[in-house]
């Protein structure tokens, strides 16, 4: 039997064997996984720029705006309040002290609609023990002397052929006035004043509790007309009410178009009071009282490049920048001054070119790689 073929072909094997590695197995529920690729994650650059491959711009859904130059209205910013309008809305106070009744609906509650003249509450007037005795003691003279009266006059009359009619009507006149006079104390001990809506809207605060215990001039309801408020802000500068050409309040991250109502004529905590108004349904949403802030354009207008306020982040340094892309995967942030506009966009004074691309969507995210 011929074995040299067979010897040849046990050899030929072995040495196939060795020349393969030999693979550890892997640990039990650890998969052997594929290298990551390099440089597919953001990073900094030594130079401040940041690396952005191509799928993670598409995870942080970046998006970027090709920036024109322009001449927009110079504009600044006013810290401002929500305020109702003085002929669609009121305040109901207390006239006297007293305590506090329901009304014939019962007390309203915040958010409830009223009509002009609606009564809202009752203040019954409490008046202290010596005071009731008095206008008791007061009302029992008065009574007397009304029956009094009632007989003189009763007199008089059976005798008008022998009495002056002068007579007869100066007796009539002192009864017609110790009536009204004991009729003046009647009420006075069971009067009870009457709250009622001076316009018609809805309830914006409610101090109402029955049989609460209320002081004069104090107060108890603000009625207000949703539809009909007013923005009122501070101007510190005088002369900035005499440029005003438009006004926007930034609401939801929407610039919502206000109208210059006017300046008053007096400060207020060394600033001059400003009245706006604006569209119905945008204000109707804000509360009474709430802060808001207005960007104010004057007549002046200032050269640069328009960019969303989202576009502007702040660097190590507190410095204002945008980042803009240089390349399809690279960005470099640009130290950049600005001016406000209206609120959702600001104007570019200097740091940034005509024509280069921003980072308006996502830009925080670039601003944390490091």
């Amino acid at each position: 039997m011929n074995r040299r073929p067979c010897m040849r072909a046990v050899a030929c094997l072995l040495a196939t064997a060795l020349a393969l590695p030999l693979a550890a197995p892997a640990h039990e529920g650890h998969d052997e996984a594929a290298p990551a690729a390099v440089g597919e994650s953001p990073r900094r650059q030594p130079d401040g720029s940041v690396f952005v491959p191509k799928s993670a711009q598409r995870q942080m859904n970046l998006r970027t705006l090709a920036v024109a130059a322009g001449e927009y209205p110079q504009a600044f910013e006013l810290a401002g309040t929500v305020a109702m309008d003085p002929n669609a809305g009121g305040k109901v106070q207390a006239a006297l002290a007293g305590r506090l009744q329901a009304g014939p609906q019962g007390l309203p509650v915040p958010g409830q609609s009223v009509r002009k003249g609606q009564v809202l509450a009752y203040v019954v007037p409490t008046a202290g023990a010596i005071e009731r005795s008095n206008q008791l003691a007061q009302q029992a003279e008065l009574r007397a002397a009304q029956a009094l009266a009632q007989r003189r006059m009763a007199r008089l009359r059976e005798l008008s052929d022998t009495v002056a009619r002068k007579d007869i009507e100066a007796a009539e006149s002192e009864l017609h006035s110790l009536t009204q006079r004991l009729a003046a104390v009647g009420a006075g001990l069971a009067q009870r004043d009457a709250l009622v809506a001076p316009v018609s809207g809805v309830i914006a605060s409610s101090n109402a509790v029955a049989g609460q215990v209320v002081d004069a001039r104090e107060l108890i309801f603000e009625v207000v007309d949703p539809a009909r408020l007013r923005i009122e802000a501070l101007a510190y500068e005088p002369a900035q009410a005499q440029d005003i050409a438009s006004a926007h309040l930034a609401l939801d991250g929407q610039a919502v178009p206000l109208r210059f109502v006017g300046a008053a004529r007096s400060l207020r905590e060394q600033a001059l009071p400003l009245s706006f108004a604006g569209d119905a349904q945008a204000l109707g949403r804000l509360a009474l009282g709430q802060p808001v802030r207005l960007v104010v354009q004057t007549r002046s207008r200032v050269a640069g490049v328009r960019v969303p306020m989202a576009a502007l982040q702040r660097n190590s340094s507190n410095q204002s920048i945008v980042w803009v892309k240089t390349a399809a995967e690279q960005f470099a942030p640009r130290v950049v001054g600005y001016l406000p506009l209206d609120g959702v966009s600001v104007a570019v004074t200097q740091g940034l070119a005509a024509g280069e691309r921003v980072a308006t969507q996502g830009a925080a995210l670039i601003n944390q790689v490091r």
